[in-house]
């Protein structure tokens, strides 16, 4: 990230009633890099990306980077996913919708699940106009995916 600009605090904001009212973010910050590849998602006449996935900054907590993305639709990022590592991601679908999506399998440790849940709107808040969330899993499909919600 560019050393003049700030860093992209997510989430919804809430009040703390320690602070007198003050609001204050959920804690989760999502990398600049995310908002951009998500706009080439979105973009109708951007042919080369159609899906991204987001995960944690190294080793930290609160971070969000853009881990990758790319072209494929559900089928490759679906495909994308690791073991053990929980990822949040949106992609353009065939028919022109856009879905976001939290993969956390049965390998994350239950204290990184719970965090990673607790981030999922403020990382959903940066991808802008979804038409709802999916179910991911290795090896979904447009096909298999079920319903939006």
């Amino acid at each position: 990230m560019p050393t003049n600009s700030v860093p992209m605090v997510a989430g919804t904001m809430q009040t703390d009633p320690r602070s007198g009212g003050v609001k204050r973010s959920s804690g989760v910050t999502v990398d600049e890099s995310v908002k951009e590849a998500w706009a080439q998602v979105r973009d109708d006449k951007n042919s080369e990306v159609d899906w991204i996935l987001i995960g944690y900054d190294g080793n930290s907590k609160t971070d969000m980077t853009l881990i990758s993305k790319g072209k494929g639709g559900l089928e490759t990022v679906s495909q994308q996913l690791q073991d053990g590592v929980p990822m949040f991601g949106g992609a353009r679908l065939s028919t022109g919708r856009f879905v976001h999506f939290v993969h956390i399998d049965d390998n994350v440790p239950a204290m990184k699940k719970g965090r990673t849940l607790m981030y999922k709107n403020g990382v959903f808040n940066v991808l802008e106009g979804c038409d709802g969330e999916i179910e991911m899993s290795p090896g979904l499909t447009e096909a298999t995916m079920g319903s939006v919600r």
